[in-house]
C-alpha cells in the first residue's frame, strides 16, 4: 500500500544504466478472479535501437532518468508469485482462498476479484500522482525507483494499480505482482519482491446496515483533519472501517499462522491516509511488521469515481510472510531454481505444513572495498545497485564497515564488507577474487570513486 510504504533515505542518481542495446520482449497479460497467464521473460541484448528500451512488447525511450539495469530487468516477466508450487504461490493462494471463502456477495460469489497479472511498467503517474504523492516527496527520487524514463518505471507498489481498479467500478479488490525498490543488501532484502494489495470500499448502507439506528448516520462531513480522521469523514464512520479492516486482517494472520498467533498494532501518522496502523506477529518471541494498512485518502477514491464510498487498502509483502511461514533464511532463495528448494513445497494441498530444509550451508567468503568519495552526488543505493548488477546473486550481504573524513581534505572514505555466499555451491577464491576486482574498477569508471584497493 503506497501511503503506508517507509520512504527510504533520499540519495543521488547512479550512472549505472541500463545499456541502450538492452531489448527485453514478453506480453503482459490482466486477470480477473485468479485466471491468469504469466508474463514470459525473454532477455536478450540486441544491435543499437537507438537509445531505446523494449520491455513487455512496448518500446520506452531512456532519457536522463533512466537507470534501470539489465540485471533488474532479467527479472521482470518471471512471475514467481504465479508459479505453481512456489512457496510465494503457496502464500497468494492461501490469502486468496480465504477472502474467496469468508467475503461473499449477494449472490454467492467471491466480493474480492484477483488480479495477479498486471504488467509492472506503469506511469509515474499511476505509481505517484494517483495516490496524491507531492512532486518533491523523497519517494520519487530516482536513487529508490527504477525508470524506465520521465513517464514510466517499473512499480515501486502494487498501489499502483488502486486508481485504475477503482475507476472500473471495483468495490473490493486483491492485486498480486512484483514490485522493485534500490535497496540495502541483506538476507531481508533485494530489489524485487513481492506485494498484495487489498482494498474495500463501502457505501453508507453497507457500513452502517449491521448498527442499531445506524440509519442516522452518515460517511461525511465538513470538519478538520487529524490523525485519526480525514477532515470529511465522520468519526463514526472512520471507526467502522478502521473496525473492519483490523478484523479482516486479523482474522488473516490467525488463518495462515494459527490460533495461537500473537497480533498488534501499531499507530502510525502518514500524510496520506489517517488512520493508518502497521500490524505486527509475534514469531519466535519476537516481534515482526508484516503489513500496512489504513483508511484510504478520500481524494484518491472520488477522483476514482467512487465519490459516495469510503474504504480501506492495505498491502502486505508475501516474501515477509513466506520467510516466516515456511522458515525460509534467505530472501535470495525464492530466486533458486534448485529442485532441491522447489520439490520441498509440493504437495496435495496449499495448507500442507512445510518446513524448508537448508540445502546445505555453504562457507561465505569475505572481501572489503575503500575508496574516496566523488562528491556529494555519490549514493549508498548506487553502489549497492553496481553490486547487485556484477555479482547478482552470489552476494549475500553488503555493510558499511566505516565512514571516514579526512582532517585537512575533508573527503570522505567508505569501506564496505562484501560477503559472498552461493546457496547452491561452495565458492572459491579465485571466482570470488574476479567479481571483486570487476566491482572495483566498476567503481571508479562508473561511480568516479577514487579507489584504495
Amino acid at each position: 500500500m503506497a501511503m503506508l510504504w517507509k520512504f527510504m533515505r533520499v540519495a543521488k542518481y547512479s550512472k549505472t544504466a541500463l545499456s541502450p542495446k538492452v531489448k527485453v520482449r514478453g506480453i503482459p497479460t490482466h486477470s480477473r478472479h485468479s485466471s491468469s497467464k504469466s508474463v514470459p521473460s525473454d532477455f536478450a541484448a540486441s544491435a543499437p535501437c537507438s537509445n531505446t528500451v523494449e520491455l513487455l512488447g512496448k518500446s520506452y525511450p531512456q532519457d536522463d532518468y533512466s537507470n534501470v539495469t539489465e540485471k533488474i530487468l532479467s527479472k521482470v516477466g518471471k512471475n514467481l508469485h504465479n508459479k505453481k508450487h512456489h512457496p510465494l504461490w503457496l502464500i497468494k493462494e492461501q490469502v486468496k482462498e480465504h477472502f474467496y471463502k469468508h467475503y461473499l456477495g449477494r449472490r454467492g460469489t467471491p466480493l474480492f476479484s484477483v488480479y495477479d497479472g498486471l504488467s509492472p511498467v506503469v506511469t509515474v503517474q499511476q505509481n505517484f500522482d494517483s495516490l496524491l504523492i507531492p512532486q518533491n516527496h523523497a519517494s520519487r527520487r530516482k536513487e529508490d525507483n527504477y525508470y524506465l524514463n520521465r513517464d514510466h518505471m517499473l512499480r515501486a507498489h502494487t498501489s499502483a494499480h488502486q486508481w485504475d481498479l477503482i475507476h472500473s467500478g471495483l468495490d473490493a479488490f486483491l492485486a498480486v505482482g512484483d514490485v522493485y525498490r534500490r535497496d540495502t543488501i541483506d538476507k531481508t532484502h533485494y530489489p524485487v519482491f513481492h506485494q498484495m494489495e487489498g482494498v474495500r470500499l463501502f457505501s453508507c448502507h453497507e457500513l452502517f446496515s449491521s448498527i442499531k439506528d445506524g440509519e442516522g448516520l452518515q460517511l461525511f462531513e465538513q470538519g478538520h483533519r487529524t490523525a485519526h480522521k480525514q477532515e470529511c469523514h465522520t468519526m463514526e464512520a472512520v471507526r467502522l472501517v478502521e473496525f473492519n479492516l483490523k478484523q479482516v486482517l486479523t482474522k488473516l494472520m490467525t488463518h495462515i499462522f494459527g490460533d495461537g498467533l500473537q497480533v498488534r498494532w501499531v499507530d502510525c501518522y502518514f500524510p496520506f491516509t489517517h488512520p493508518s496502523f502497521e500490524m505486527e506477529i509475534n514469531f519466535q518471541g519476537e516481534w515482526m511488521e508484516v503489513l500496512g494498512c489504513g483508511v484510504m485518502e478520500q481524494q484518491l477514491v472520488n477522483s476514482a469515481g467512487a465519490q459516495d464510498k469510503i474504504g480501506w487498502a492495505f498491502g502486505l509483502g508475501l516474501e515477509r510472510l513466506a520467510m516466516i511461514l515456511y522458515d525460509i533464511p534467505d530472501i535470495r532463495l525464492f530466486w533458486s531454481e534448485d529442485e532441491r528448494f522447489l520439490k520441498q513445497f509440493i504437495g496435495p494441498h496449499i495448507w500442507q505444513k512445510i518446513k524448508f530444509q537448508p540445502l546445505s550451508k555453504y562457507p561465505p567468503l569475505v572481501n572489503d572495498i575503500s575508496f574516496w568519495l566523488p562528491s556529494e552526488t555519490y549514493s549508498e543505493n548506487d553502489f549497492y545497485d553496481l553490486v547487485r548488477t556484477i555479482g547478482g546473486d552470489l552476494i549475500e550481504k553488503v555493510v558499511l564497515l566505516d565512514e571516514f573524513a579526512h582532517p585537512k581534505t575533508k573527503k570522505v572514505s567508505h569501506c564496505y564488507r562484501i560477503i559472498y555466499r552461493h546457496p547452491e555451491r561452495t565458492l572459491t577464491q579465485d571466482e570470488v577474487h574476479r567479481i571483486h576486482q570487476a566491482i572495483e574498477e566498476s567503481a571508479v569508471r562508473e561511480l568516479g570513486v577514487e579507489g584504495r584497493f
